[in-house]
This record gives structure tokens, sequence and C-alpha cells, in this order.
């Protein structure tokens, strides 16, 4: 007999595992708290822009050529070599036409040296008109004087610690430092020179201005006082010039010629 096969059947399916019952001790989530509103920002204020001078008045401009400044105050106080406590006003009402700042960066160093020994060597014909020459550094008193004393030189030199001359008529060096250079003024307040230059090309400035008449202003003055002068009257003849001017000019002989005719007249006779 042939062998019957059984089927087996499927196992039953696993019985799903019982859903767990909540922990009633499980805390709630705490609820998120709304954040506070933060203020509006206020816009950042803007910084004052730095003032170009301390004290926040504007840096003046560079005196040129041809601007006449007002003395009073100008360029602060500085110093002589021996100690003299001074101002460009007080240097120019003491001088007879004017005043010659010849400026330099170190005392007794090669170039200062040279440039302060031209200006010794020159000071006469520079002077003669009425300038008054000084010459201008940040040197101390005592390094000026030594340098006035070595080098012999006729005229004083200026102590200008801070510079604040040497400032007002252009010649600082940017941060620090001076420049070497001439500035002239004259007894107005007019600006005659002002350059920088080496130490000859200083002197020669200044030699030729003097040799100019000390500029347009001494020009114009001059011309101004040849106007103010009363024009000389023309010599008048006397009566007797007059009349053998008026003999000549009529083809007349002179009197003095008709007399001798006569006299030659009558010893012909």
């Amino acid at each position: 007999m042939p062998v019957e096969l059984r089927k087996r059947k499927a196992p039953a399916p696993a019985p799903e595992p019982p859903a767990r019952k909540q922990n009633k001790t499980t805390k709630a989530a705490p609820k998120a708290v709304p954040k506070a509103k933060e203020p509006a920002k206020e816009p950042a204020k803007e910084k004052p822009a730095k003032s170009a001078a301390a004290n926040g008045a504007p840096k003046a401009a560079k005196p040129v050529v041809g601007d006449t400044i007002t003395l009073d105050g100008f360029g602060g106080e500085v110093e002589t070599n021996d100690g003299t406590k001074t101002t460009l006003k007080a240097l120019v009402d003491d001088s007879k036409a004017g005043v010659v700042l010849f400026t330099y960066p170190k005392a007794s160093t090669p170039g200062c040296t040279n440039q302060v020994c031209l200006f010794r060597d020159s000071y006469e014909p520079l002077t003669k008109d009425g300038l008054a020459i000084y010459g201008l550094s940040t040197d101390s008193p005592k390094a000026n004087t030594a340098f006035k004393t070595k080098q012999n030189l006729p005229y004083p030199l200026l102590c200008d610690p801070s510079a604040t001359l040497i400032d007002a008529i252009g010649l600082k060096k940017a941060p620090k430092g001076t420049t070497r250079g001439v500035f002239v003024v004259d007894k107005a307040g007019k600006v005659l020179v002002a350059e920088p230059g080496g130490p000859a090309a200083t002197v020669e400035a200044v030699k030729k201005l003097v040799a100019e008449g000390l500029g347009p202003a001494a020009k114009e003055e001059e011309s101004t006082t040849d106007k103010d002068k009363p024009e000389q009257e023309e010599e008048k003849p006397t009566n007797g010039e007059a009349a053998s001017a008026a003999a000549a000019e009529a083809g007349e002989k002179k009197p003095e010629e008709k007399e001798k005719e006569k006299e030659e007249e009558e010893e012909e006779k």
C-alpha cells in the first residue's frame, strides 16, 4: 500500500506581548516657558571725529610768500640761547626791517655747522638793510650756547623744544624733527621768504631778497616815498637873463653887444 504523507499544521502565531502600562510615577515633561522679549538695541553712536590739532582748534595753514600773518601770539614763546624768553612779534618789533629765521635739525652736526657758518660769513651784507638774523632749532639753551660760542656766531640762536614756532612757519617734520629751511617776515607781518633748503640754499634765498631791496613790499614803499616828495621847481631866469634870451629868440643883439659896436664905430671915426 502506498504510504500517505501527512502535512504538518502551521504553528500558531505567537501571541502579541501585552501593552506596557504607563508608570504612574513618570512625570510629565515640563512645559517650555516663553522667553522674555529682549529690549531693542540702540544704534551705536558715531564717535566724534578727532580734530586736526590739540584743544579742538583747526591747524593753521602753512604761511606762504605774500601772506600777511598776525604776529601777536604767532608760534608761541621761545627762548634765546642765553635764556631770555621772547616771541616772533618781539623780535620783529626790535628789528629795523624784519626777521630772518633759518631752521636747522641739530646743533653741532656737520650740515648745521656749515649752515650757521655761511650765515656768519654773510652776516654784514645780509643785515645792511635792517634784517635781524636768528638760528632756530629744538635744541636746549646749553647746546645752542656751546654751538654759538664754538662757531663764533654774531647772531642769537633760538631754542624751541616744543617746536611751536617751527611748526607755525611750516618747517616741522611729522611726527617729529625739523626741516632745514628759511623764513623771512617784514615789520608788517608780510612773508617775504618761506622755503625748505640746504645750508647754501637758505643763505642764497636771503641774499636774493636783499639784492632785490627786500622784495616787492620795499619797492612799493620806495615808490610811495618818491611820490610824496614835492617836485622841484624849475629855476626861473633873472630879469637880465630873460631879456637876453628874448633878444636872442627875436634875432636881436644883446645890449652889451650894441654898446661895444657903438664904441668901435666911434674909435674908427
